[in-house]
């Protein structure tokens, strides 16, 4: 589609694609939605994104980034169906981390039918610059039906000024304000004659002030080797859920068996990693929480971890996701997360996959494993500690290979000194 064109889309669940070609200088991009009434947000909840993942009304939910092949898409899901009747438009856009649009090569906007699998529209961007958001697309409302606009415009001020150009408050740090004015001295009153007396004016109530909502925070973290770490407490998440997600994707498709650092290595379509934690809690007790033997844990009693679900396949895009209950921060001494490979696959090379740790109350916490380059068939991904009240967030990024004979949850028990007594399990 040429910019500025349209094209008519059914009413039903699309699947709204952003997808650009990754590659070394090339910055990382994220999708976003705006669900507009005349031209603005109504609230701040209407605005989709990775820090605010999906719409009350269920219209919108980010999925999620994937990588293959060199090929990186953020995909939003729209249905249609379900926008509310006052939303005339659902914006789509995007915005860059650490870069502009102009270096982003191959920048596209695909829209696909969700239960079909047809593309039903496709904007290709070729002449972003500077501009560090980008609203790349648009659906709109004409007369009882839907349509998609391609738009190819942004702004130089990020993420930020995309928001609030659309009545989204933003809670990011200002400049400080500039000093009050001195007040006027005050008057002394004149004396009060003897003969007069007055009467006090009625004591009323204060009026109840109106809660206003919380701004959105746009705040990112991404752990790399060189800053390994970061306070919860002082990104914000210190209460609530904390969302604990893997994701991955398989770089190479294997039919069989292929030759890799001089070992047989099988990788399969079937590939299925589970997602673990080991937790000591501050009254000394340990355990895990696995699929294995069905050891999901609990969410509102020790150990205050929860497995919500086992993905088998690996083609969710939300992964296997834990969940921290941080309304028990004080409960935890330490929690180790980590990825054991079930089946598919002999070790974990020739897999992407990225962690992000998504505090209801805070900024997202996020990283990407290292290739491996070891047999391995488990990896501790991160290493959360609670240092005087403060959780404390370590990408670890560890590749572990067991011994013969030894599991890998074992293995990690070893390597980190939990202490723990361990039986054979299934699932």
């Amino acid at each position: 589609m040429p910019k500025g064109s349209n094209v008519a889309v059914p009413t039903t669940a699309l699947r709204v694609e952003l997808g650009w070609r990754s590659g070394p200088g090339v910055p990382d991009a994220d999708a976003s939605a705006l669900l507009l009434v005349s031209g603005k947000a109504r609230s701040d909840a209407d605005f989709v994104f990775y820090n605010q993942p999906a719409h009350a009304s269920g219209a919108v939910r980010h999925e999620g980034k994937r990588t293959v092949g060199g090929q990186v898409t953020d995909t939003l899901l729209v249905d249609l169906t379900r926008v509310e009747p006052a939303i005339e438009t659902v914006v789509l856009a995007a915005s860059t981390d650490g870069g502009a649009f102009g270096q982003v090569p191959g920048l596209y906007i695909r829209v696909v039918h969700d239960g079909q699998g047809s593309e039903v529209a496709r904007y290709d961007s070729a002449d972003a610059s500077v501009e560090t958001a980008f609203v790349l697309g648009e659906f709109y409302r004409r007369q009882g039906a839907w349509k998609f606009r391609a738009v190819g415009q942004g702004y130089s001020s990020g993420l930020e000024g995309l928001a609030t150009d659309f009545g989204i408050t933003v809670d990011e740090p200002q400049h400080a304000a500039p000093p009050a004015p001195l007040a006027a001295p005050a008057t002394t009153p004149p004396p009060v004659p003897p003969s007069v007396v007055r009467t006090p004016p009625p004591v009323t109530a204060p009026p109840t002030p109106t809660a206003s909502p919380a701004p959105v925070r746009l705040t990112k973290v991404t752990l790399t080797k060189e800053a390994p770490a970061v306070s919860l407490t002082k990104q914000g998440g210190t209460s609530g859920a904390l969302r604990v997600n893997l994701n991955w994707q398989v770089r190479k498709q294997f039919s069989g068996w292929a030759s890799k650092l001089g070992r047989s290595v099988a990788m399969h379509a079937d590939l299925d990693l589970d997602l673990c934690a080991l937790f000591e809690l501050s009254d000394g007790s340990k355990g895990v929480v696995q699929s294995l033997g069905n050891a999901f844990g609990a969410l509102h009693q020790p150990p205050y971890i929860h497995l919500d679900g086992d993905d088998r396949t690996g083609a969710m895009a939300s992964g296997e996701n834990l969940t921290v209950n941080l309304d028990h921060k004080d409960a935890f001494r330490r929690i180790l997360i980590f990825v054991t490979i079930y089946e598919g696959a002999r070790s974990f090379a020739d897999l992407h996959a990225t962690v992000t740790l998504q505090p209801q109350h805070g900024a997202p916490v996020d990283f990407s494993l290292d290739e491996c380059t070891v047999p391995s068939t488990v990896c501790a991904l991160a290493l959360i500690t609670n240092q005087g009240g403060d959780l404390v967030v370590q990408r670890e990024a560890r590749y572990l290979v067991p011994e013969r004979g030894v599991s890998p949850q074992r293995t990690v028990d070893y390597a980190y000194g939990w202490g723990m007594n361990w039986t054979p399990g299934r699932k």
